[in-house]
């Protein structure tokens, strides 16, 4: 047997049916934007791998990092004990995160940042006697699988097996051009019944929804609203953060700052799970007490893992570098120029643009489900024609690498606009 068909043996994928699903490809190499399959096929990544993988397949400067930090401390428990790989990077996380976080808690992916910060909001208040048992979220929002995570998101296939299981979520309208008015009256309603702890959002991008995008403008006015009504914001940056938008941080466009922030995905360049969550000194002083029962009870095992730690400030590095800030900014201006090609194509419904997302919508005489017979349709094609992308319903996305090179973009358009003739 080869690898595809080893793999069914034993191995059970994230969001798949294997009733119904064929044998994978077995990726065995990769490089820059580039993999390969165990038959030789090349694909262009053109997703960075659940965007996660921003400087390329396998970096060397940030192996470099991780071998060197491998022969030197591997891994310590967080629990009593420090290192100085998480002392430099936390310290080099407050040189880039806005002024307003001064506190960082490490964890393992974005679910698990995501789950920290909800806990952090309801222990908050319970630690200063205040009941507050529920949360505000966006519509069609993605935040993870864990409990609380799940809970906030408002995918309702991700949810439903679970429903009566989760913590009380209210979700209000995603705030896009038509939305604005409505999403904020919303919102204003809620908060002034004094029962949220916290609002969480995706800022100006809603990944999992089909890449939804909406103003900073918007987002301003619901951050203040909340501080005004003592209910804290959770920025989910995991999809956003480390250049995506244009910004290192999505929130960099607002003037109003959340209250806390999630960042895993590209946090160490896509080699090694690891997630913070950053806090206010605010939020951090509510658990700051001689009651020990005030701390916050909440750990994993590879907390600030130190290889995790090297690989994150060598991916800082190479973000923060002239060379990967000019990538960005190719990428965006080509992915503009492919926009105003391609949305008058008579198969495209709409089309958007920001940092180095690109997403097109692709027009259907029906409602298309999430992982329904076009998105399926259009998966196929694009693999079998050594493109990795992966299509939300209708929606097709781009969030490539960002040392992906000209030619390469330019095919995954090409590929993208063959595609549409199939549909």
């Amino acid at each position: 047997m080869n690898l595809s068909q080893r793999d069914k043996v034993y191995n059970w994928h994230p969001y798949t049916q294997h009733k119904t699903s064929s044998d994978f490809p077995a990726i065995i190499k990769g490089k820059g934007a580039l993999l390969w399959d165990e038959n030789g096929k090349e694909y262009i990544d053109a997703i960075a791998s659940w965007w996660v993988n921003p400087f390329g397949h396998s970096n060397t400067i940030i192996a470099d990092a991780i071998y060197k930090q491998l022969t030197t401390l591997e891994h310590v428990l967080f629990g009593g004990f420090t290192h100085d790989k998480a002392v430099e990077l936390s310290e080099k996380l407050m040189e880039i995160l806005p002024s307003n976080q001064q506190k960082i808690f490490y964890s393992d992916n974005g679910s698990t940042a995501v789950e920290v910060a909800i806990k952090c909001s309801f222990q908050y208040n319970y630690n200063k006697g205040i009941k507050k048992t529920k949360i505000i979220a966006l519509e069609n929002a993605f935040h993870g699988d864990t409990f609380g995570a799940m809970a906030a998101s408002g995918i309702s296939f991700f949810t439903d097996a679970f429903n009566g299981s989760l913590l009380e979520v209210v979700r209000i309208p995603i705030p896009t051009i038509d939305n604005e008015d409505k999403s904020i009256a919303v919102l204003t309603n809620l908060v002034k019944t004094n029962e949220f702890a916290a609002f969480i959002f995706e800022p100006l991008v809603l990944g999992a929804a089909g890449m939804v995008m909406y103003q900073p403008e918007v987002l301003d006015k619901m951050i203040a609203i909340c501080k005004q009504n003592n209910v804290f914001t959770i920025a989910d940056e995991v999809m956003t953060g480390f250049g995506k938008t244009g910004k290192i941080f999505a929130t960099d466009y607002l003037e109003n700052k959340p209250d806390m922030m999630c960042l895993s995905k590209a946090l160490t360049g896509g080699t090694i799970p690891m997630a913070i969550t950053s806090f206010t000194q605010e939020i951090f002083d509510g658990f700051y007490d001689d009651d020990v029962n005030k701390a916050l009870f909440h750990g994993h095992t590879f907390t600030a893992n130190p290889s995790g730690c090297a690989a994150a400030l060598a991916s800082i590095s190479l973000l923060q570098s002239q060379e990967m800030q000019n990538n960005i900014y190719r990428i965006n201006q080509s992915h503009l120029e492919f926009d105003s090609k391609i949305k008058n194509h008579p198969k495209v419904k709409t089309t958007r643009v920001l940092g180095v997302i690109f997403a097109l919508e692709v027009t259907t005489d029906s409602e298309e489900s999430y992982y329904g017979s076009l998105r399926n349709k259009l998966y196929n094609f694009f693999i079998e024609n050594g493109v990795i992308l992966r299509p939300v319903g209708n929606i097709v996305y781009i969030l490539p690498p960002y040392i992906i090179t000209e030619n390469q973009l330019q095919k995954i358009y090409q590929t993208i606009e063959n595609a549409l003739e199939i549909v």
